[in-house]
């Protein structure tokens, strides 16, 4: 396996990753809610998972309790 033969500075080595950066992710907004999400990737809005503007997974409906159940 290849081993350097001489030290890289300090500097040098910075130089050489000054391009690697992280790019800003692509935002889109959906076109039936009017939410910012990153594209091609599904985003909850609501309680609802939605994607390309249909609901994957609906919201969970609130539990009504009922009274006088235990005695």
């Amino acid at each position: 396996m290849p081993n350097p033969k001489w030290r890289h500075s300090k500097t040098r080595k910075r130089k050489r990753r000054t391009h690697y950066k992280a790019e800003t992710p692509q935002l889109a907004t959906c076109k039936t809610t009017g939410a910012t999400h990153i594209m091609h990737h599904a985003h909850w809005h609501e309680g609802s998972l939605m994607y390309r503007g249909q609901v994957l997974i609906p919201a969970a409906a609130p539990e009504v309790q009922e009274e006088g159940g235990e005695s």
